[in-house]
């Protein structure tokens, strides 16, 4: 049973072929349980290929096409990681734009493992305190983040974490995070 602490939200979850299956199953289940409308939205429509790190796993349908999607439509983004996914979000202008939308809004933005790595492209990074997977340490510290090694970081709207085993604290200071942002 939903506990409402986010009743009436919208939360976008940009993903392609290649995400961590469990940043973003963890995630939806969360934001769902806490009584958010959770629409995964990526660059095609039909379904998208999960990952347990090298692994194939299950895949997950695409709520809505990203063609179709407008960062005015939602309150907060999710940003799963996996290694595949967010290099191959790089590369789609129009993730980089949607992600950047939400940063302009200073809409919430949540991001783990390598999630992050598409907020460099986006602009976001410069001037936060955040934290990924170590292997992006050297790309978010040379796009002027200021890089640190904990479970969960909170900067202003932005949450980030390192990892799945993280996910609990993850998962627990978003749904806090986007309960608090209006």
């Amino acid at each position: 049973m939903p506990n409402n602490e986010l009743r009436g939200r919208k939360v976008a979850v940009l993903a392609t072929d290649g995400f961590e299956e469990v940043e973003l199953t963890r995630p939806v289940e969360a934001l769902r349980e806490a009584g958010a409308q959770v629409e995964v939205v990526a660059p095609k429509a039909g379904r998208i290929q999960g990952f347990r790190h090298h692994d194939k796993a299950a895949e997950t349908s695409v709520d809505r096409e990203l063609s179709a999607a407008s960062a005015n439509d939602y309150d907060a983004i999710v940003l799963p990681g996996g290694v595949i996914n967010p290099d191959a979000l790089r590369l789609e202008p129009r993730a980089i734009d949607f992600i950047r939308a939400f940063g302009d809004a200073s809409k919430p933005i949540a991001a783990i493992c390598h999630g992050p790595w598409t907020l460099i492209d986006a602009g976001i990074a410069r001037g936060h305190r955040m934290t990924s997977w170590p292997s992006l340490r050297t790309d978010l510290t040379n796009a002027g983040a200021d890089w640190v090694d904990a479970d969960v970081v909170v900067d202003r709207s932005l949450i980030t974490s390192r990892k799945p085993d993280d996910l609990p604290a993850f998962c627990a200071r978003m749904i806090e995070t986007f309960a608090a942002r209006r």
